[in-house]
């Protein structure tokens, strides 16, 4: 039986974001991090899209909106610091249908609400930022959007906590709990705290401190299809108007570290809980599980799941993502988008009594126990602040 003070578990951007706060604030303290992989990187915190978002999509009484502007402002100068790769190249947002303009407008009320630099432009100014973009007579435009390679700045932030003291336990997967005992693959924990920040499986590992009972993980696969235009074809993200009663943010162009382009993400269903591809991952007892979840959100959501699952599952075709692609810009050809990046899951809560997908950060916990249930995007963004949020509210509880 091992013991510490603070045990995480979870070793992606927000377990290990949190793991140095602790040893931060206690540094006498013994922090250890556990997590079933072998290193960093190898689910969402890896395979995000690397932008490092501004902050005017959320309204101002959300968690979201108060960390990812401070996160935007955080990593950028971590990245800067550490020589990590960052391209701050900003971001279009472009309205192609009248009726987006006025969500065009809720936008630009709520970046100003959150501090976020953020200004309307016309088409002119538009094609000024991004020659390529299309857009009905009005954009809006972020200047403080970026992107960063998320493998290497998640590399930096382990190989930070190890030097800081934290124990990172790669290759231990969480078992199970029995009162103040954790049990892992590598053996038994004694725990006087414990973080769950377990991604995919946070609700499972919730539910056996107590939590989670309204709450459970519908997994979405996230795929980008890659531009083999060469480096510099667009200077700037081009987003369209979302529909900001849900929380994915529609096909777009993301800029990458190295000057490429790639279109996406998709929002698809999947079948289990790391269903990347063929049979990777693959668990019986998940795939009912996750099938009775959407079944139950095909017929009865709180939001149209079923025009939802069918839009997304439709972008599986290369075809239809150019298609939607080319109306934001001007040259899309679908010969120059043959190439699928590597799939991410995204971890999205469901609120099980309401039926409906969870917008904002979600946090439950005790004396003894907190854990992060909803840290979808902007979760990478977000991380810096959050972490210190959480650390905050376990301060307060143990001190």
């Amino acid at each position: 039986m091992e013991t510490r003070d603070f045990l995480v578990v979870g070793g992606g951007v927000v377990g290990l974001s949190i793991a140095r706060e602790l040893k931060r604030r206690f540094p006498d303290a013994s922090v250890s991090l556990l997590d079933k992989e072998s290193g960093p990187s190898f689910h969402a915190s890896g395979r995000n899209s690397g932008v490092l978002h501004a902050g005017f999509y959320y309204t101002a009484d959300t968690l979201k909106a108060r960390f990812t502007r401070a996160g935007n402002l955080a990593w950028t100068a971590y990245c800067r610091e550490r020589a990590l790769p960052l391209r701050a190249c900003g971001k279009l947002v472009v309205a192609s249908r009248a009726e987006e303009v006025p969500v065009l407008e809720e936008l630009l009320r709520r970046g100003r609400a959150n501090g976020v630099p953020v200004e309307l432009v016309d088409e002119k100014q538009a094609r000024e930022i991004e020659p390529r973009a299309k857009t009905l007579g009005r954009a809006l435009f972020s200047p403080s959007t970026a992107v960063v390679d998320p493998s290497a700045c998640v590399a930096a932030l382990a190989a930070d906590a190890e030097r800081e003291g934290v124990e990172l336990r790669w290759n231990t997967a969480y078992r199970g709990r029995a009162g103040r005992v954790v049990r892992t693959s590598a053996g038994a924990f004694e725990a006087g705290f414990v973080v769950n920040a377990a991604g995919l499986y946070a609700d499972r590992v919730a539910r056996d401190f107590g939590f989670s009972r309204r709450y459970r993980i519908l997994p979405f696969k996230g795929l980008y299809l890659y531009s083999e235009e060469p480096a510099g074809a667009f200077r700037a993200h081009v987003y369209p108007v979302p529909d900001i009663r849900n929380p994915f943010l529609g096909v777009h162009f993301t800029v990458t570290v190295d000057g490429r382009v790639k279109i996406g993400p998709t929002a698809i269903p999947a079948l289990w809980r790391e269903n990347y591809g063929g049979l990777v991952g693959f668990s019986a007892s998940e795939l009912i599980e996750v099938a009775c979840r959407q079944a139950g959100l095909f017929w009865g959501a709180g939001f149209d799941f079923r025009r939802l699952a069918w839009e997304e599952i439709q972008k599986n075709s290369k075809s239809v993502m150019t298609s939607l692609a080319g109306r934001l810009a001007d040259g899309v050809k679908s010969e120059h988008y043959r190439r699928w990046g590597r799939p991410g899951i995204r971890a999205q809560l469901v609120d099980m009594e309401k039926k409906t997908l969870v917008m904002d950060f979600v946090l439950e916990g005790d004396v003894h126990s907190i854990h992060v249930l909803n840290a979808v995007s902007p979760g990478f963004t977000c991380a810096p602040p959050f972490a210190a949020h959480i650390r905050e509210r376990i301060e307060g509880m143990l001190i």
